[in-house]
């Protein structure tokens, strides 16, 4: 074969620029990442029950859906998530390779089913399916520079134009909002409802019939009499605008003609559709938006999408509205990146000077240095084919390849001049001489080292998705070198290199004269040093066992790791108070952390983007998630400045606030496997002996694992127990006075957890309407003897007719 290109040296030229512009355009076309796709392909489950229980909500919502899910193809595990807040998540982990796309589809299949089991509350607020991990790849802080919108204007602008249209970027999973957008809140007063005779369902049933929208029909539509001469829609009842066209919906019409508005029983105004999230970006009012990878999408791609439309979308930004970016992981993706391929050209580089020293022939060096891009452009077109990435792992693979692909080009030219100098043949003649003699030997290289890397590419689990990429890219690299070696470089050795005359090749002077000299005198005293060596074998062997039994012993007490943590630019911070804390009690925290970074650490902290309601472990009142972005690494001290260091003297901070859980974390090695540094463990009742019994033997793993000197920040990654006021009816005395237990749930659900009634038109977007008991009426257990219900014969009963006495 080598003789074929050797007397067609062009057709040889030909076939290495077709490698070089096929992997030209692979570069081009391959998904740039930190690492390949390691996150398993997860479908996320979104229910919402306003005001129920963590437990109600685990009894009706969670387990039916997950009862339901059955029969689903490669389906690993799943797990879920019932809150305090209304809020239920399950999250199915599918095995690697799996089509997102198909195991949505069968969720939704599964989730048909179990729709109707459903409250009617939650039906109402709809269930949603997403293929999307748990965390974040951008999180989103917008705020008004100059004060002209305050937080829920700010919260109602981003839920109406921002969230939509990011959510429909390419790549992009879920969006989960720090903020709501508005809705028209109707605020009962007790009081009055019982002195107008009215309870709960009659608000609810007069906003349901006055505020809808009626389809009635055409004026003169077909089928037509004959000589109709106008045909016109007919428009009639219209969703309500206003707080005020609201205020104004009749209640009852009295006989006297007077009639009860909404207005004389309740506050009626644009509020917050969800009170649950309260942000702030540097201390400042923001809202917030996270964005969540969708299974199987490229994080570097999607988020470059995600701020590309981001932008589009900040020219329609109200005056003094910005947006930043106060989490995100792919910047130090690209500074990864970007130093990978630095130190490719900085091997390359010295691969041509080490070359150049040894040969002493800028021909013969060249030859050799040619093959390096040929070989990694063909590299590079064999990973796009087989479906990988550019990551950190094929481009320092890439760089380890560099030292050996060479190898084959430097044997062909050595061998090559060796002829010439011993022979005096012709550069074409020695080439093809040559290429007799070290055919075999270069194919034997290739498989030697194919054989070394070859069985990385089969490991199982994570592992082997780890170091497949990294195992096929050397021996990609290996046999394209020795393809190389056989087709290109005998074409370059038989046109470029000159003739050499025998005994030429060694007589060197000046730089190179002296290199060549030292080095014969090094190998000599090398060679004499082997020889006592061998005349003292026993000597050198026990030392060589010295030798290997430190390394044995080194690298039995060495740390081990799944993937070294690195510094990302960025840390998260979870702050959790008692099981009861109110949010503002959480923002007081909340504040005392923001104060510690953008004061103690504001020579390396550039922004701080805190949200109460929202943590690691689930949301309520009690926890917060902080997400601090660091300056640049430049603008940071190399020792000091790290995010460890920073990390390490925070959590010796915090640990004077008594009054709440604060806890500063590194992002995990790899973005979708976990929330940060570290790994979770799940433990399970498969006795069914109880939430206490599971409780307590959490507490006490908890408080082992906390002796283990290698554990550090142990803690429960879920939510304490939330305190509960049980509400008990006694149905017998409801019946003897009339009342239906119906009537009683319903004023019971409105006034204490909200009810979502309909819809109604603000600014060209449909919004909620929510009825609920105004704050002053649902702060205290005696709260509930404020309200009544109306029985079977017309007379308001109150709740305490109806009530036993329980504790919390």
């Amino acid at each position: 074969m080598a003789n074929f290109f050797i007397d067609r040296p062009i057709f040889a030229w030909v076939l290495a620029i077709l490698l070089c512009l096929t992997g030209t355009l692979a570069i081009l076309s391959l998904p740039v990442e930190q690492y390949p796709d390691l996150a398993p392909p997860n479908v996320r489950i979104t229910a919402n029950y306003p005001g129920a229980s963590a437990q109600t909500l685990e009894n009706t919502v969670t387990q039916v859906i997950e009862q339901n899910m059955t029969g689903l193809d490669n389906l690993m595990y799943m797990s879920s998530q019932s809150s305090a807040t209304g809020q239920a998540t399950i999250t199915l982990s599918f095995t690697a390779g799996t089509d997102p796309d198909e195991a949505v589809q069968q969720v939704q299949n599964q989730l048909q089913s179990a729709m109707r089991k459903l409250p009617q509350a939650v039906q109402n607020q709809g269930v949603t399916v997403r293929k999307t991990g748990d965390t974040n790849i951008l999180t989103l802080a917008f705020v008004s520079t100059d004060g002209s919108m305050d937080k829920q204007d700010i919260a109602d602008y981003v839920a109406s134009n921002i969230q939509d249209p990011l959510s429909r970027v390419n790549g992009v999973g879920d969006i989960d909002a720090y903020g709501s957008q508005y809705s028209m809140r109707i605020w009962l007063d007790p009081a009055k409802l019982n002195s107008y005779q009215m309870t709960t369902k009659d608000v609810t049933d007069a906003i349901s019939s006055q505020n809808a929208q009626i389809a009635v029909g055409q004026l003169g539509g077909t089928p037509s009499v004959d000589k109709q001469a106008l045909n016109a829609t007919i428009n009639s009842q219209s969703l309500l605008q206003t707080p005020e066209q609201f205020r104004n919906i009749t209640l009852r019409v009295n006989q006297d003609g007077s009639e009860v508005t909404l207005g004389d029983v309740a506050t009626v105004e644009m509020g917050a559709e969800k009170y649950d999230y309260l942000s702030r970006y540097n201390r400042q009012p923001a809202s917030g938006l996270g964005i969540k990878l969708a299974s199987g999408a490229n994080e570097m791609a999607t988020a470059e999408r995600v701020i590309n439309r981001l932008n589009e979308l900040a020219q329609f930004f109200p005056h003094g509205l910005e947006y930043k970016v106060a989490y995100e992981t792919t910047s130090f993706v690209k500074a990864s990146i970007t130093d990978v391929v630095k130190t490719l050209l900085e091997a390359i580089l010295l691969v041509f000077l080490v070359m150049y020293l040894f040969l002493q022939n800028f021909r013969a060096t060249l030859i050799p240095t040619i093959a390096v891009p040929v070989v990694l452009m063909g590299t590079f077109a064999v990973l796009y084919a087989c479906g990988y990435s550019i990551n950190t792992l094929t481009m320092f693979a890439m760089v380890l390849a560099i030292g050996l692909l060479v190898d084959d080009a430097i044997v062909v030219v050595e061998n090559v001049e060796r002829i010439m100098s011993e022979e005096g043949l012709s550069p074409r003649e020695a080439t093809r001489k040559s290429m007799g003699q070290i055919q075999g030997a270069l194919v034997g290289i290739a498989l030697v080292l194919s054989a070394v890397f070859v069985p990385m590419a089969f490991f199982g689990g994570t592992t082997g998705a780890i170091y497949r990429q990294f195992s096929i890219t050397i021996v990609a690299a290996m046999v394209l070198s020795v393809l190389v070696a056989m087709i290109l470089t005998p074409a370059l050795c038989a046109t470029l290199l000159k003739p050499v005359k025998p005994g030429e090749s060694h007589e060197r002077t000046g730089f190179f004269g002296w290199f060549n000299r030292t080095f014969n005198r090094s190998a000599n005293r090398y060679e004499t040093f082997v020889g006592k060596i061998l005349h003292r074998s026993l000597r050198w062997m026990l030392i060589y066992v010295l030798l290997l039994g430190g390394m044995v012993f080194l690298f039995l007490h060495l740390p081990t790791s799944f993937l070294p943590l690195e510094d990302r630019g960025m840390f998260t911070t979870s702050v959790q108070l008692p099981s009861g804390s109110t949010q503002q009690q959480t923002l007081k925290v909340v504040q005392k952390a923001e104060d510690y970074f953008l004061n103690n650490e504001k020579q390396n902290v550039e922004s701080v983007f805190a949200t109460v309601g929202s943590g690691p472990g689930g949301n309520g009142q009690n926890v917060a998630r902080m997400f601090v972005r660091l300056k640049d690494w430049d603008q940071r001290d190399p020792q000091t400045g790290t995010s460890f260091a920073i990390i390490e003297r925070a959590t010796k901070a915090f640990n004077q606030i008594n009054e709440a859980r604060v806890i500063a974390s590194s992002p995990p090695a790899i973005s979708g496997l976990g929330s940060s540094a570290g790994f979770d463990m799940e433990l399970e009742d498969h006795a069914g002996k109880g939430h206490d019994a599971l409780m307590a033997a959490r507490d006490t793993l908890l408080e082992l694992a906390g002796k283990n000197p290698l554990l550090t920040r142990v803690r429960h990654n879920g939510l304490d127990d939330s305190p509960q006021l049980q509400v008990d009816i006694d149905q017998r005395k409801a019946q003897a006075l009339g009342v239906s237990i119906d009537d009683i749930n319903d004023t019971l659900q409105t006034a204490w957890g909200s009810s979502y009634v309909n819809d109604f038109m603000d600014r060209g977007r449909v919004k909620k309407v929510y009825v609920q008991a105004a704050a002053k009426y649902r702060m205290l257990p005696d709260d509930i003897n404020l309200w009544y219900v109306r029985n079977s014969s017309g007379t308001m009963v109150p709740f305490s007719a109806c009530r036993r006495k329980t504790p919390f």
